[in-house]
């Protein structure tokens, strides 16, 4: 991973010193046409002055002509020049960030790349390890339970992280058939806290379930998708025993949902780029979270889809809230 980033930056320094010197000289190049186009005028006008007879009635004017000519032709050659350079430079600033931004996100679907493999090899690693032990020893029964909890919860991990990259990718094609109809966000919420309960039994994920059903017209499969993704999210950067709350309120023309965490918080700088594709937050070299990039931009997909908004705001004194405000009318 340290070796990729290097050759990364290395790519980067070699883009940018090509780019100047290109730059550079295209820039020589036409200020050395601006002077030799002056130079030739000057010749120019020189040769016509030489021409002139000075008995002619005509000499002054004639003079004149050969002078206005000549502060024309100048004047065509300055405008030419000023218009070109602002075309080069113009040109040249959208070319730049064109090319920076097609090798940062190079170097983002590297780190997806690298990501997912990981993310990948990890729960099938557990569960074939699960099924080994199983197959190789005599445990009592208690013990087998939870080896097969423990293998149940890795290939729902594994499950969640195919639906991420699929949805993804079929949102993005405009290929994902939303089919909406009315469901209990209340019950869905109510049933998805507890399997993360269920699934991390080490960290406390609160949510008061309301009174009466909370009907949202949508597709329950994607808002079970975002549900998942800000849980974990906030299950990933906050550390036992910090607790994570999931609320829910309705008013008369919207649905608020949020999912609040007490673990380091997203400095302001970042809390628009974290919806991003494949952006995570924090120093690449450091950063010891795993992780796709993909939670969250899905989470904005899916709340654009039915309507809504996503954002982010501070849990004072530490932490984050994410907000999703649903539009009922």
């Amino acid at each position: 991973m340290f070796h990729i980033r290097n050759i990364f930056k290395k790519k980067i320094v070699l883009v940018i010193a090509v780019y100047w010197m290109l730059l550079l000289y295209v820039l020589a190049a036409l200020f050395w046409w601006f002077i030799a186009l002056n130079r030739q005028n000057a010749r120019m006008s020189e040769l016509s002055f030489s021409n002139l007879h000075k008995d002619s009635p005509a000499y002054y004017q004639q003079v004149q002509e050969v002078y206005d000519a000549q502060q024309r032709k100048r004047a065509q050659y300055v405008g030419e020049g000023v218009a070109f350079f602002a075309v080069i430079i113009f040109a040249a600033y959208f070319v730049f960030r064109a090319t920076m931004r097609h090798l940062k996100l190079s170097q983002q679907q590297q780190n997806f790349m690298m990501a997912i493999t990981h993310e990948l090899k990890t729960p099938i690693a557990i569960v074939r390890l699960n099924i080994e032990t199983l197959q190789r020893r005599q445990l009592s029964d208690e013990y087998k339970q939870k080896i097969l909890s423990d293998s149940l919860s890795e290939t729902d991990r594994l499950n969640d992280l195919c639906n991420n990259i699929l949805v993804t990718s079929q949102l993005e094609t405009g290929n994902y058939t939303c089919l909406k109809e009315p469901f209990d966000l209340n019950s869905l919420i109510k049933q998805t806290t507890q399997d993360f309960s269920n699934r991390f039994s080490k960290r406390t994920i609160t949510y008061q379930p309301l009174e009466e059903p909370v009907y949202l017209i949508g597709e329950q499969m994607l808002i079970q998708l975002l549900l998942n993704n800000l849980i974990e999210n906030a299950l990933k950067y906050s550390t036992a025993p910090d607790e994570v709350t999931v609320e829910l309120k309705e008013n008369n023309d919207h649905i608020k949902l949020t999912v609040t965490d007490t673990g380091p918080g997203i400095i302001d700088e970042e809390k628009k780029k974290v919806f991003n594709k494949f952006y995570r937050s924090g120093d690449e070299n450091k950063r010891k979270t795993k992780g796709t990039g993909l939670g969250l931009y899905l989470c904005k997909k899916i709340a654009q889809s039915h309507a809504g908004n996503i954002s982010i705001t501070n849990n004072m004194p530490h932490g984050s809230i994410f907000t999703v405000i649903f539009k009922t009318s």
